[in-house]
């Protein structure tokens, strides 16, 4: 009696237990205890291929494999005059790609020229996210919501191919017009169904805004983003520096974009202080590594 009794409770223990588990999963908790596949929790990081800009177009394949020793896993593309995929074949970019151990997860590009082509190509090989990178600033808030518009109409492109839109800003962004500001235009008059968005946290920082704030008020929109940090002290909007050496403080940043639904942290930097491009593209990957432990 007293063995079925302890069996019996045994039994209850493992039933409640489940229980625990099944409602800890059904809590916004859930993705501590229960690692999901996105790169906010596997802790991959990307490189915007732009840092490397003058690099690039002379042996692009070189380059890329210097990139991957590095510890890069995931790469953002842009659209430079090889096209997207250096002169290859969207497959051949692919395999390539695959052959270092890196997903090409994103690309900037034209999207005046050829969209649809482009969305085809990227969903066939995988691509998560084709990105619009800048725009001509727009001079009144009913051309922003034109522009809105016209990235509805990108998104719903992107859907139907099984890919994502997203718009990368800078600082313009920021300026208010006619009482409004741009980027909460933008988002406002987006659909989230079809756009998501690239957060550039140095343009962000230098236009003199929160991106905490700004992921706390639009959870789940900045989907992406990009980290290159700026110069202590400087006063200069052209202030970009290594990763680490700057004032902006990620740490703080990259915990609270993971709880707002944050999914590529991409580095980039554009500008070298006594330094190369491919050496800070090393340090930034150093810096990173330990950042997203």
């Amino acid at each position: 009696m007293n063995q079925l009794n302890t069996k019996y409770k045994r039994r209850d223990f493992i039933r409640m237990s489940g229980n625990v588990v099944a409602a800890i999963a059904m809590t916004p908790l859930a993705s501590r205890f229960f690692p999901t596949n996105d790169a906010a929790i596997d802790n991959s990081y990307g490189l915007q291929l732009y840092t490397l800009r003058a690099d690039m177009p002379k042996d692009p394949l070189t380059v890329l494999k210097q990139v991957s020793s590095f510890g890069y896993k995931q790469i953002e593309g842009y659209e430079g005059s090889k096209g997207m995929f250096w002169g290859l074949s969207n497959l051949d970019f692919k395999k390539y790609m695959d052959d270092l151990g890196m997903s090409f997860v994103s690309s900037h590009c034209n999207i005046a020229q050829g969209f649809e082509k482009k969305a085809e190509d990227a969903a066939a090989i995988g691509m998560k996210y084709l990105i619009c990178p800048s725009q001509t600033p727009p001079k009144t808030a009913d051309d922003y919501k034109k522009v809105a518009a016209d990235f509805n109409l990108k998104g719903e492109i992107c859907k139907k191919n099984g890919i994502r839109f997203a718009y990368h800003n800078h600082d313009f962004e920021f300026n208010s017009i006619d009482g409004e500001l741009p980027l909460d235009l933008m988002l406002n008059y987006t659909d989230p169904a079809l756009v998501d968005f690239e957060m550039d946290i140095y343009w962000v920082v230098t236009a003199k805004y929160d991106p905490i704030a700004l992921f706390k008020k639009y959870p789940n929109r900045f989907r992406l983003c990009h980290l290159k940090d700026r110069a202590k002290n400087s006063t200069e909007r052209e202030a970009g520096c290594t990763l680490g050496t700057g004032g902006i403080d990620y740490p703080r940043i990259i915990l609270e974009a993971k709880t707002a639904g944050m999914h590529y942290f991409i580095v980039e930097q554009e500008k070298y202080e006594n330094t190369t491009p491919i050496q800070c593209v090393e340090d930034n990957s150093k810096y990173m590594s330990k950042l997203l432990l």
